[in-house]
């Protein structure tokens, strides 16, 4: 069945120029709703991840909504209903080190409380996002991370999302459940299914109206966003042009060098004596190829200075897309603790970041800045106990006899190995769910007191970000960021309807609230 006409403008999302930088949608709430409205109200696109969404609002909540910023954006929410079970199902708890409760674990069949609380979660992030400004907001996804899109996409897009940005993996099908979704139609997602035949398929359908009944009455035709995958080939961005289930807006054109999950290199794997993986010339992208291709293009990765935002204009992109700068600036979601030890270890000259070929479960290298006391020390990492109690990174496994079972590498290895995991696939496999929970400052508290450690992850780039730290200043802003990449007088340009500095006081007044 095909979608019907969407209300778009010519280039969808964007009712205005074009972003000269994307701020990159980090982690689990690394880029959260404040540093999203901090980088939009400056005119350029400020996003919010929509990773472990459900986790984050599951902590707030728990945490008892600090500044009451959840509820007063579910006050929006068009299903008071809905919002209502959702706070009556995680209420605030006293301890100052919680035991946050844990959503049911996502399966083709999800229960529709997880569902409904993935909804308003997105709902909320973006709503925060777009207060105080008239500026475009977009939202990150991962496809290796199937099971929330729907859900995800549908609360986001509720909330007026402009701009969906989607990496780590092929996201060919998410423009056509963008085109349904913004008629509130059900959509389904065709699951990646491990040893499978090519016509087994295992599908995840969401029904807007059958989870908030009346929901079609209440809300209008939806602003259908535009849609940025993140590519690391000219190869792989024809191959979406030409597969992709609706339109494509434009691509972000990624490099090894940036933080979160790399694409493996192509060829066979080698690695370097730091046992991380070797890209080489087949894994560069010539600008002008993707130039040619006819759609706006960020490059990513390492891009992080006026002379390489200048190049890569002269090279035909519209931009580029920061993501390091911003994680470790006043705004972002990184625990302020973690996120000043961080800055200290770069100051000093004691930072380095590592391409980690085993720690992501998904099997796609990432990157682990070398921070102490996390679970890149090696003494940390053997020290915790393996469990899989999040499990937004499981997969989906056809076993010989027929069944399906979902494993993950960094679940138990017993467990992993019943499933027809190999042992070696477990070795140095991170609980990236737990431990990027924790980076955001929302650590499981576990039986005796055991508190789940962080992982920080980050571009090559995090030992330059001293730049920012003038004077000996402990902190930076996002303002700090695009007065260096934009220069002061593009700061007061017609693509910034707020000046930069403006946007930083709305942020204080908004931590303050």
């Amino acid at each position: 069945m095909s979608a019907p006409e969407v209300r778009r403008s010519a280039t969808a999302g964007w009712t205005g120029p074009l972003p000269t930088v994307i701020q990159g949608g980090m982690g689990v709430a690394v880029s959260d709703w404040r540093l999203a409205r901090a980088v939009a109200s400056a005119g350029q696109l400020g996003v919010v991840s929509g990773t472990g969404i459900a986790l984050v609002m599951v902590g707030r909540l728990t945490k008892g909504d600090p500044g009451g910023h959840m509820k007063r954006a579910l006050a929006g929410f068009p299903d008071q209903e809905a919002v209502r079970r959702v706070l009556e199902r995680y209420p605030a708890a006293p301890n100052l080190m919680p035991t946050y409760p844990r959503p049911p674990m996502w399966s083709q069949s999800p229960p529709p409380e997880l569902e409904e609380l993935t909804v308003l979660a997105a709902f909320a992030e973006v709503a925060l996002a777009k207060q105080g400004h008239r500026n475009p907001v977009g939202i990150n996804l991962l496809e290796k991370i199937q099971l929330p899109t729907l859900a995800t996409l549908y609360g986001a897009m509720l909330a007026g999302v402009d701009v969906v940005i989607m990496g780590a993996g092929i996201p060919y099908q998410v423009p056509g459940v963008l085109d349904r979704l913004a008629h509130h139609l059900p959509v389904s997602y065709r699951l990646d299914l491990h040893g499978a035949a090519a016509d087994d398929e295992l599908r995840i359908g969401f029904d807007p109206e059958a989870l908030f009944p009346g929901i079609v009455r209440a809300r209008e035709q939806l602003l259908r966003p535009s849609f940025i995958p993140i590519v690391s080939s000219t190869v792989l961005a024809r191959t979406l042009l030409k597969r992709a289930s609706g339109s494509i807006e434009g691509f972000v054109v990624e490099a090894a060098t940036a933080g979160g999950h790399n694409a493996p290199p192509r060829g066979p794997l080698r690695l370097n004596d730091m046992g991380e993986p070797i890209y080489g010339d087949k894994d560069m992208v010539d600008p002008a190829q993707m130039a040619a291709l006819g759609l706006p293009v960020w490059l990513a990765g390492g891009e992080d200075t006026p002379e390489r935002l200048q190049r890569a204009l002269a090279q035909g992109a519209a931009g580029v897309q920061v993501g390091t700068a911003f994680a470790f600036c006043a705004e972002s979601g990184l625990d302020p603790i973690l996120r000043r030890r961080v800055l200290e270890a770069a100051r000093t000259g004691f930072v380095q970041v590592r391409t980690d070929p085993t720690a992501s479960p998904t099997g796609y290298p990432f990157k682990v800045a070398q921070v102490a006391r996390t679970l890149a020390d090696p003494a940390v990492y053997t020290g915790r106990r393996r469990l899989c109690d999040v499990g937004m990174l499981r997969q989906a496994h056809r076993l010989s006899d027929g069944s399906i079972v979902w494993r993950c590498p960094a679940e138990p290895v017993a467990a992993f190995v019943a499933k027809g995991g190999e042992p070696d696939r477990a070795r140095g496999a991170v609980c990236l769910c737990n431990a990027l929970a924790a980076s955001a400052g929302i650590p499981q508290t576990r039986p005796n007191s055991y508190r789940e450690a962080a992982i920080v992850t980050s571009g090559d780039g995090l030992p330059a970000v001293v730049r920012f730290l003038r004077h000996g200043a402990a902190d930076y802003t996002a303002s700090d960021v695009l007065d260096y990449l934009l220069g002061e007088e593009a700061n007061a340009g017609p693509c910034r309807s707020v000046h930069g500095r403006k946007a930083l006081a709305m942020q204080q007044e908004g931590r303050s609230e």
